[in-house]
């Protein structure tokens, strides 16, 4: 899909109705070398951690738990919620929800570390 390079207004709604998959981010748009994905997500996601930068999860439908090693934190519609570089996370949704994830241009969704699992999603996918 082609990138968004021009003044355009972007329908968060409308691209939530381009794909049904889970744990697999779309781009909808960049910033400086920081890309805005968002992503379907339901059930439970791999612990990983990014060595080299804040992840951010803003909740637009539904509700989400962050898993921390030391304990969960709740995450309901309209929040936001920062990972710090070097957390080890892992997100888990009871039922489906909609986020938008905020990272660079080139994060892998499991991790610095990680070997690919079968969670890993290809990078840099517009939609």
């Amino acid at each position: 899909m082609p990138r968004h390079e021009k003044d355009e207004v972007i329908d968060i709604t409308e691209k939530f109705t381009l794909f049904s998959e889970h744990w697999r981010p779309k781009v909808i748009a960049e910033m400086n070398d920081y890309q805005f994905k968002l992503a379907k997500l339901k059930g439970e996601f791999d612990w990983h951690s990014h060595q080299d930068t804040d992840e951010v999860f803003v909740v637009l439908k539904g509700e989400l738990e962050m898993h921390l090693r030391d304990k969960v934190l709740k995450l309901p519609q309209g929040s936001l919620y920062v990972v710090k570089k070097g957390v080890e996370h892992k997100p888990v949704a009871q039922n489906e929800c909609e986020v938008m994830l905020v990272e660079p241009r080139g994060v892998v969704n499991t991790g610095d570390d990680s070997e690919k699992t079968a969670l890993t999603a290809p990078n840099d996918v517009w939609i």
